[in-house]
Protein backbone atom coordinates (compact mmCIF):
# COMPACT_ATOMS: atom_id res chain seq x y z
CA UNK A 1 0.00 0.00 0.00
CA UNK A 2 1.18 3.35 -0.95
CA UNK A 3 0.60 6.38 1.52
CA UNK A 4 0.30 10.04 0.36
CA UNK A 5 0.06 12.35 2.39
CA UNK A 6 -3.51 14.87 1.93
CA UNK A 7 -2.40 17.97 0.60
CA UNK A 8 -2.46 21.03 2.83
CA UNK A 9 -4.92 23.31 2.28
CA UNK A 10 -4.01 27.40 2.07
CA UNK A 11 -3.95 29.01 5.84
CA UNK A 12 -3.64 25.28 7.20
CA UNK A 13 0.24 25.31 8.73
CA UNK A 14 -0.37 27.86 11.63
CA UNK A 15 -3.41 25.29 12.73
CA UNK A 16 -2.43 22.30 12.12
CA UNK A 17 -1.66 21.53 15.44
CA UNK A 18 -5.50 21.70 15.91
CA UNK A 19 -6.38 19.14 14.02
CA UNK A 20 -4.92 16.22 16.18
CA UNK A 21 -7.19 14.09 18.18
CA UNK A 22 -6.89 15.72 21.44
CA UNK A 23 -7.03 13.18 24.68
CA UNK A 24 -4.30 13.30 27.55
CA UNK A 25 -2.77 17.12 28.33
CA UNK A 26 -4.69 18.14 24.44
CA UNK A 27 -3.03 16.50 22.14
CA UNK A 28 -1.93 13.29 22.20
CA UNK A 29 -3.40 10.41 21.51
CA UNK A 30 -2.42 6.34 22.48
CA UNK A 31 -2.92 4.05 19.42
CA UNK A 32 -2.84 0.18 20.60
CA UNK A 33 -2.21 -2.67 18.28
CA UNK A 34 -4.92 -5.75 17.70
CA UNK A 35 -5.10 -8.67 20.03
CA UNK A 36 -2.46 -10.73 19.92
CA UNK A 37 -0.01 -8.26 18.64
CA UNK A 38 3.56 -7.23 19.83
CA UNK A 39 3.79 -4.09 22.27
CA UNK A 40 6.56 -2.37 20.63
CA UNK A 41 5.67 1.57 21.28
CA UNK A 42 6.97 4.17 18.57
CA UNK A 43 6.13 7.91 19.11
CA UNK A 44 4.46 9.30 15.95
CA UNK A 45 5.07 12.88 15.50
CA UNK A 46 3.18 14.09 12.88
CA UNK A 47 0.65 16.78 12.72
CA UNK A 48 -1.89 16.02 9.51
CA UNK A 49 -4.56 14.47 11.17
CA UNK A 50 -5.92 12.68 8.07
CA UNK A 51 -1.78 10.86 7.15
CA UNK A 52 -1.78 10.34 10.66
CA UNK A 53 -5.02 7.81 10.81
CA UNK A 54 -3.52 5.92 8.22
CA UNK A 55 -0.16 5.08 9.79
CA UNK A 56 -1.73 4.12 13.20
CA UNK A 57 -3.95 1.84 10.75
CA UNK A 58 -0.42 0.52 9.34
CA UNK A 59 1.41 0.53 12.10
CA UNK A 60 -1.14 -1.28 14.36
CA UNK A 61 -1.70 -3.99 11.77
CA UNK A 62 2.35 -5.01 12.08
CA UNK A 63 2.72 -4.86 15.42
CA UNK A 64 3.33 -1.78 16.77
CA UNK A 65 1.56 0.46 19.52
CA UNK A 66 1.77 4.36 18.84
CA UNK A 67 1.84 7.42 20.62
CA UNK A 68 0.74 10.45 18.33
CA UNK A 69 1.35 14.04 19.06
CA UNK A 70 1.63 17.12 16.28
CA UNK A 71 3.92 19.55 17.24
CA UNK A 72 7.32 19.50 18.68
CA UNK A 73 6.36 20.47 22.01
CA UNK A 74 4.16 17.64 22.99
CA UNK A 75 6.72 15.06 21.63
CA UNK A 76 9.46 16.71 24.28
CA UNK A 77 7.22 16.46 26.83
CA UNK A 78 6.10 12.64 25.79
CA UNK A 79 10.36 11.76 25.09
CA UNK A 80 10.51 13.22 28.84
CA UNK A 81 7.64 11.30 30.17
CA UNK A 82 8.36 7.49 29.03
CA UNK A 83 10.71 5.57 26.71
CA UNK A 84 9.81 4.74 23.24
CA UNK A 85 11.26 1.98 21.07
CA UNK A 86 11.40 4.38 18.29
CA UNK A 87 10.23 8.42 16.39
CA UNK A 88 8.36 8.47 13.44
CA UNK A 89 9.30 12.45 12.67
CA UNK A 90 8.03 14.55 10.44
CA UNK A 91 9.83 17.57 9.93
CA UNK A 92 7.22 20.40 8.91
CA UNK A 93 5.71 20.81 12.34
CA UNK A 94 4.14 24.08 12.99
CA UNK A 95 5.80 25.28 16.28
CA UNK A 96 9.43 24.40 15.21
CA UNK A 97 11.27 22.91 12.51
CA UNK A 98 11.67 18.89 13.16
CA UNK A 99 15.47 18.84 12.90
CA UNK A 100 15.91 21.49 15.52
CA UNK A 101 13.99 18.92 17.40
CA UNK A 102 15.97 15.82 16.49
CA UNK A 103 19.19 17.98 17.67
CA UNK A 104 17.73 18.79 20.97
CA UNK A 105 16.49 15.05 21.25
CA UNK A 106 20.66 13.74 20.54
CA UNK A 107 21.63 16.85 22.41
CA UNK A 108 20.52 15.13 25.92
CA UNK A 109 21.81 11.64 24.94
CA UNK A 110 18.70 10.07 23.74
CA UNK A 111 19.85 7.37 21.12
CA UNK A 112 16.18 6.20 20.71
CA UNK A 113 16.37 5.36 16.90
CA UNK A 114 14.46 8.14 14.60
CA UNK A 115 12.85 7.17 11.36
CA UNK A 116 12.14 10.60 9.56
CA UNK A 117 9.27 10.71 7.41
CA UNK A 118 9.13 14.03 4.61
CA UNK A 119 8.12 15.23 1.88
CA UNK A 120 11.66 17.09 1.62
CA UNK A 121 12.89 14.68 -0.72
CA UNK A 122 16.47 16.66 -1.94
CA UNK A 123 19.88 15.34 -1.53
CA UNK A 124 20.75 17.69 0.71
CA UNK A 125 17.38 17.65 2.82
CA UNK A 126 18.42 13.58 3.56
CA UNK A 127 22.16 14.79 4.65
CA UNK A 128 21.00 17.54 6.94
CA UNK A 129 18.60 14.90 8.48
CA UNK A 130 21.08 12.55 8.82
CA UNK A 131 23.47 14.80 10.33
CA UNK A 132 21.32 16.13 12.62
CA UNK A 133 20.61 12.31 14.13
CA UNK A 134 18.37 10.69 12.20
CA UNK A 135 18.68 6.72 11.85
CA UNK A 136 17.03 6.43 8.47
CA UNK A 137 15.36 8.99 6.16
CA UNK A 138 11.80 8.55 4.10
CA UNK A 139 10.36 10.55 1.56
CA UNK A 140 6.59 11.15 0.69
CA UNK A 141 4.88 9.57 -0.54
CA UNK A 142 5.86 6.10 0.71
CA UNK A 143 4.78 2.22 0.66
CA UNK A 144 3.23 1.62 4.45
CA UNK A 145 5.48 -2.17 3.78
CA UNK A 146 8.47 -0.01 3.72
CA UNK A 147 7.92 1.69 6.54
CA UNK A 148 7.15 -0.50 8.61
CA UNK A 149 10.31 -2.65 7.23
CA UNK A 150 12.18 0.12 7.92
CA UNK A 151 11.34 0.36 11.24
CA UNK A 152 11.93 -2.73 11.66
CA UNK A 153 15.66 -3.04 10.40
CA UNK A 154 16.15 -0.20 12.73
CA UNK A 155 14.91 -1.98 15.73
CA UNK A 156 17.31 -5.49 14.69
CA UNK A 157 20.55 -3.34 14.92
CA UNK A 158 22.48 -4.06 18.19
CA UNK A 159 21.46 -3.06 21.14
CA UNK A 160 17.83 -2.32 19.58
CA UNK A 161 15.05 -4.24 20.88
CA UNK A 162 13.65 -6.16 18.13
CA UNK A 163 14.15 -9.52 17.36
CA UNK A 164 12.45 -12.70 15.40
CA UNK A 165 12.25 -15.32 18.60
CA UNK A 166 13.40 -14.51 22.02
CA UNK A 167 14.78 -17.24 24.42
CA UNK A 168 15.19 -17.74 28.07
CA UNK A 169 16.18 -21.14 29.74
CA UNK A 170 13.13 -23.40 27.93
CA UNK A 171 10.66 -20.70 27.09
CA UNK A 172 10.35 -19.01 23.60
CA UNK A 173 8.39 -16.52 22.07
CA UNK A 174 8.21 -15.78 18.26
CA UNK A 175 7.87 -12.14 17.75
CA UNK A 176 5.88 -11.97 14.79
CA UNK A 177 3.79 -15.14 15.03
CA UNK A 178 3.40 -14.25 18.87
CA UNK A 179 3.24 -17.87 20.00
CA UNK A 180 4.73 -18.96 23.11
CA UNK A 181 7.09 -22.57 23.84
CA UNK A 182 7.81 -23.79 27.30
CA UNK A 183 10.08 -26.76 26.46
CA UNK A 184 9.08 -26.94 22.96
CA UNK A 185 5.36 -27.03 23.32
CA UNK A 186 3.53 -24.45 21.92
CA UNK A 187 1.33 -22.72 24.70
CA UNK A 188 -1.66 -20.41 24.79
CA UNK A 189 -1.18 -17.35 26.56
CA UNK A 190 -3.50 -13.89 26.68
CA UNK A 191 -2.30 -11.18 24.91
CA UNK A 192 -1.42 -9.25 27.62
CA UNK A 193 0.62 -11.82 29.55
CA UNK A 194 2.53 -12.35 26.20
CA UNK A 195 3.45 -8.91 26.04
CA UNK A 196 4.93 -9.00 29.66
CA UNK A 197 6.54 -12.29 28.80
CA UNK A 198 8.41 -10.14 25.61
CA UNK A 199 9.89 -7.60 27.83
CA UNK A 200 11.50 -9.68 30.34
CA UNK A 201 12.92 -12.06 27.56
CA UNK A 202 14.15 -9.32 25.74
CA UNK A 203 16.12 -8.48 29.43
CA UNK A 204 16.39 -11.81 30.69
CA UNK A 205 19.14 -11.61 33.96
CA UNK A 206 18.43 -8.26 34.54
CA UNK A 207 15.56 -5.62 36.36
CA UNK A 208 12.75 -4.60 34.11
CA UNK A 209 11.49 -0.97 35.80
CA UNK A 210 7.97 -1.64 36.57
CA UNK A 211 7.44 1.93 35.19
CA UNK A 212 8.71 -0.24 31.33
CA UNK A 213 5.94 -2.29 32.00
CA UNK A 214 3.41 0.66 32.10
CA UNK A 215 4.76 2.65 29.04
CA UNK A 216 5.33 -0.58 26.60
CA UNK A 217 1.50 -2.08 27.64
CA UNK A 218 -0.66 1.57 28.17
CA UNK A 219 1.39 4.34 26.70
CA UNK A 220 -0.15 7.52 27.24
CA UNK A 221 -3.45 6.62 27.33
CA UNK A 222 -3.57 6.88 31.13
CA UNK A 223 -5.86 3.72 31.39
CA UNK A 224 -3.89 2.00 33.69
CA UNK A 225 -4.64 0.72 37.57
CA UNK A 226 -2.65 1.36 39.92
CA UNK A 227 -1.91 -2.71 40.57
CA UNK A 228 -2.23 -3.73 36.96
CA UNK A 229 0.96 -4.31 36.14
CA UNK A 230 1.24 -6.48 39.49
CA UNK A 231 -1.91 -8.42 38.31
CA UNK A 232 -0.26 -9.52 34.80
CA UNK A 233 2.73 -10.43 36.24
CA UNK A 234 1.36 -12.95 38.61
CA UNK A 235 -1.30 -14.01 36.23
CA UNK A 236 2.21 -14.98 34.30
CA UNK A 237 4.11 -15.82 36.68
CA UNK A 238 1.47 -18.85 37.76
CA UNK A 239 1.41 -20.13 33.85
CA UNK A 240 4.83 -20.31 33.44
CA UNK A 241 5.06 -22.41 36.48
CA UNK A 242 2.13 -24.76 35.79
CA UNK A 243 4.03 -25.52 32.26
CA UNK A 244 6.72 -26.43 33.91
CA UNK A 245 9.32 -23.42 32.50
CA UNK A 246 12.60 -23.51 34.03
CA UNK A 247 12.56 -19.49 34.30
CA UNK A 248 10.98 -17.68 37.04
CA UNK A 249 9.62 -13.60 37.49
CA UNK A 250 11.51 -12.23 40.43
CA UNK A 251 9.84 -9.04 42.39
CA UNK A 252 12.41 -6.68 43.44
CA UNK A 253 10.64 -4.51 45.41
CA UNK A 254 10.75 -0.89 44.59
CA UNK A 255 12.08 -1.37 41.41
CA UNK A 256 10.30 -3.76 39.01
CA UNK A 257 10.52 -7.40 37.74
CA UNK A 258 13.38 -9.82 36.90
CA UNK A 259 13.53 -13.29 34.67
CA UNK A 260 15.89 -15.36 35.77
CA UNK A 261 16.37 -19.23 35.21
CA UNK A 262 15.96 -21.76 37.70
CA UNK A 263 18.66 -24.66 38.51
CA UNK A 264 17.85 -27.75 38.88
CA UNK A 265 18.45 -29.42 42.72
CA UNK A 266 21.64 -31.49 42.43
Amino acid sequence: MTVVAPPRHPGEHGNRGRREVRTVLGSRRSIAPGEGQASMRVLLVEDNAELVALLVKGLARSGFSADTVGNAADAAYSLAAMRYAAIVLDLGLPDQDGLSLLRSIRGRGDSTPVLVLTARDGVSDRVNGLRAGADDYLVKPFAMDELVARLQALLRRPGNLLGRELTFGNVSLETVGRRVFVDGTVRVFPARETAILEILLRRGGNVVPKRLFEDQLFGLSGDVGSNAVEVYVHRLRKMLQDCGATVKIHTVRGVGYLLAEEKAAA
